[in-house]
């Protein structure tokens, strides 16, 4: 469409990113199917990426490698077996790490000014602590996993 306002670029990215979710999606759940973990892997993608959309995190350089690491990490996220004590413990450092470094590599990313961004620390951590209530083993390996995420290495 010639006459389109958006850049061909823009375009590109947005399927790219389409490509890229649904093919994640559509992956871990095919695997959790064959492994019997479609609710461990439901918990993983959603806690994960609602984390994710609030507080930021690190991005892959290739889109394949987003794909295969992404849905690794799901599919392994689904076996998370931990007891109350170990929920308790990620969630702490889940919370320290989206307090410390979150958020983390939004910047050009979202259209949420940078005002905002402390409000996002909030959200993040409330998220974090809706799982103290909820304990679920699964949301809290997510949340702590998404929180390494946060971490910026400085060299």
């Amino acid at each position: 469409m010639p006459d389109h306002p958006s850049s061909i670029n823009v375009l590109k990215h947005g399927i790219a990113v389409a490509i890229n979710t649904a093919s994640i999606i559509l992956l871990t759940i095919g695997i959790s199917l064959l492994t019997g973990r479609v609710q461990g892997a439901i918990l993983a993608m959603l806690s994960f990426s609602l984390l994710r959309q609030v507080v930021g995190g690190i991005h892959l350089k290739s889109s394949m490698v987003c794909i295969i690491v992404s849905t690794v990490l799901l599919t392994a996220l689904s076996f998370a077996n931990l007891n109350h004590n170990l929920i308790v413990v990620t969630s702490i450092l889940s919370t320290i790490l989206v307090l410390l470094y979150g958020p983390s590599r939004i910047e050009g990313r979202t259209r949420i000014p940078k005002r905002y961004y402390p409000l996002l620390k909030v959200c993040g951590v409330a998220l974090i602590a809706l799982n103290l209530w909820l304990a679920l083993p699964v949301v809290a390996a997510s949340f702590f996993v998404q929180s390494l995420t946060l971490i910026r290495r400085r060299l």
